[in-house]
């Protein structure tokens, strides 16, 4: 597999196929509103834009990063947010690197949503669809972030069927400057296990797919071939996903 690794100021046309890595914390936020029971996730370009979506759409739940916020319903936080029953919500979120990310790759005929806890159902997806070109889209600290860069490489690896002993690559996260301003309380609208969240290898068995419908990018979990299978991750025709969330970071 031809893999890049770019920050998002680093795309400059639409790739074939991207991941987008934002371990702390949009994408580990998305697998748990799955988890929860969300039934999609729509990517917001702004708090404004997450606000204005709320503001016709009562019942969606709106997120974003930092301190809780008039209008907002929920915080950036895998820890703060698995207790939420989110049983056949849609999430909308707005996340300072995460979100910004995945719109950056819209166009992309794959954009695939990513961090630790979907590690190995995204490398197998990778597998399943026989993508050979990828771009990683590392999207923490300008494209420095190392707890996104070690995802990415890890699920690189992965996706070629290349036996690979995670922990080095979750040690890498765990040293990031983003768990140590986690855990040293410098990011607000935190929850103490919030680093150990983030750093569960394949806590989830779905990948997330984001896809532009009707003018919005929505993010939705997926289902995977079990090992050793081939078949797409979904039947031909349909629309990626059965599952919404809308999110911002």
């Amino acid at each position: 597999m031809d893999a890049r690794f770019l920050g998002i100021a680093e795309i400059a046309e639409p790739p074939s196929v991207a991941v987008v890595i934002d371990v702390m914390r949009a994408y580990t936020v998305a697998a748990w509103a799955f988890a929860r029971g969300a039934e999609k996730i729509v990517l917001a370009e702004s708090q404004d834009d997450a606000l204005a979506l709320k503001a016709r759409h009562p019942d969606w739940v709106a997120l974003k990063d930092g301190a809780p916020a008039p209008g907002f319903d929920a915080v950036n936080s895998p820890g703060l947010l698995r207790s939420v029953d989110l049983g056949g919500r849609t999430v909308v979120q707005k996340t300072t690197a995460g979100t910004v990310g995945a719109l950056a790759v819209k166009d992309a005929s794959l954009v695939l949503c990513a961090g630790f806890v979907v590690a190995e159902a995204t490398a197998r997806t990778l597998r399943a669809r026989g993508c050979d070109d990828v771009t990683f889209v590392v999207t923490g600290e300008d494209g420095r972030a190392d707890e996104d860069l070690a995802c990415a490489q890890y699920i690189a690896r992965r996706a070629t069927g290349t036996a690979t002993d995670a922990a080095a690559f979750l040690r890498r996260g765990a040293a990031s400057r983003a768990a140590a301003e986690l855990t040293e309380g410098v990011r607000e609208g935190a929850h103490p296990d919030d680093v150990a969240l983030c750093l569960e290898l394949d806590r989830f068995p779905f990948a997330m797919v984001a896809a532009t419908e009707d003018g919005l990018m929505v993010l939705r979990s997926h289902g995977v071939p079990a090992p050793g299978e081939t078949a797409a991750v979904w039947p031909a025709g349909e629309t990626p996903g059965d599952r919404k969330i809308i999110t911002s970071e």
